[in-house]
């Protein structure tokens, strides 16, 4: 027997013992597939609900993956403060829709005025957060031992998340905020239901087809094309512009690229404030999305997109798309016909399933050590 075929037998062994303790503890966690057939069979179209509702979070999800697949791709560093940048992005939105009265306003004008600009300072702001990490935490330990920078990193995310902490106590600078402390999550309004409610618009896009038990909002129709646009156009610029090509080259051989000309300075910063910027983006859609604002919300999507950039592939930006969608997809369903207490375990038991006959994620290929 080849080493390649007892390999393939011991993972197969390995994931039948896995779904084995699955199916004999799920009905402990809510995993009883009985039960959850007959709610299907009862109520489709809460599947299909639940089915908008992981696509819309997985958009935001996958965003966020983004910015840690593509600063592992360059430097091979876990960034694991970017999720702390995606939680300053939410603030800095709220900040800004606060301070320019758009969160009191009736006017839809002003409102989606409101938006663009805190869109703008939120995509600016952390992608000037995110450079200034990578200038004072990482690049001095880049040719370190690899457990230096990722101490740092760590240490970045709790400087981070105690600046939110700051942030969400300063009633006196943003009204919003109120005077709870700044540990109390902050309500952020639905800003793009109120434009549409003031123009008489259906927020249930199928109430035009007569099904109103089936919840898909213009407010989840935005998250979603503004996920895919970001998704796409990043795709598009690191295939085809002339800096993508200098991230993939520094992707491929760092030594090679800088004997080629290559600034591998610039990329690294270019590659960082690239993944601020959406997460900033994500930021705002998250607010805008689920209506809250927490200090330690970063922690929680910050797992969550680090998870789906191991399962899609990290390293590879389509897998980060794929696994953000799957993430939330998995988190929707659990939530709906499991237990929301078991959500992260039934996530992580999917990846470690998956991991096991795909240990490069399920769009990552095997490489050879780098130079």
């Amino acid at each position: 027997m080849s080493a390649k075929t007892k390999s393939i037998l011991q993972r197969i062994g390995v994931a039948a013992l896995a779904l084995y303790i699955v199916f004999l503890l799920g009905p402990i966690a809510g995993f009883d597939v009985p039960d959850i057939w007959d709610h299907i069979k009862s109520n489709p179209l809460q599947l299909a609900q639940f089915l908008i509702i992981g696509i819309s979070n997985g958009a935001i999800i996958a965003i966020i993956a983004l910015g840690y697949t593509m600063v592992y791709g360059i430097i091979e560093l876990i960034n694991f403060a970017h999720g702390d940048v995606y939680m300053i992005g939410v603030f800095t939105s709220l900040t800004v829709l606060s301070l320019t009265g758009v969160l009191d306003s009736r006017d839809p004008i002003k409102i989606f005025f409101g938006v663009i600009l805190a869109l703008v300072i939120a995509i600016i702001f952390c992608a000037g957060l995110n450079a200034t990490i990578e200038r004072l935490a990482y690049r001095r330990l880049r040719n370190a031992p690899r457990l230096a920078p990722l101490i740092s990193a760590i240490g970045m995310s709790f400087i981070i998340e105690n600046l939110g902490l700051m942030w969400a106590g300063q009633s006196w600078l943003v009204p919003s905020f109120g005077t709870t402390g700044g540990a109390s999550p902050k309500a952020f309004p639905d800003l793009l239901g109120r434009i549409f409610e003031i123009n008489s618009w259906k927020l249930n896009l199928f109430e035009y087809f007569g099904v109103t038990s089936l919840r898909f909002t213009i407010k989840d129709l935005l998250v979603i094309i503004l996920a895919s646009g970001l998704m796409v156009g990043l795709r598009l610029f690191v295939q085809r512009t002339r800096l993508g090509k200098a991230m993939r080259a520094t992707a491929q051989n760092r030594d090679a690229a800088k004997m080629l000309g290559i600034d591998i300075d610039w990329v690294i910063t270019a590659t960082f404030l690239i993944g601020g910027g959406l997460a900033g983006a994500a930021g705002l859609m998250a607010g805008l999305y689920n209506n809250t604002a927490f200090w330690f919300m970063g922690f929680r999507a910050g797992l969550n997109a680090f998870t789906a950039a191991v399962l899609g592939g990290i390293g590879n930006i389509t897998g980060a798309m794929l696994g953000g969608f799957l993430i939330g997809l998995l988190a929707a369903f659990s939530d709906g016909y499991l237990s929301t207490r078991w959500t992260n375990a039934w996530v992580f038991a999917t990846l470690v399933l998956i991991l096991l006959f795909r240990p490069t994620g399920l769009l990552g290929e095997q490489v050879g050590q780098k130079a």
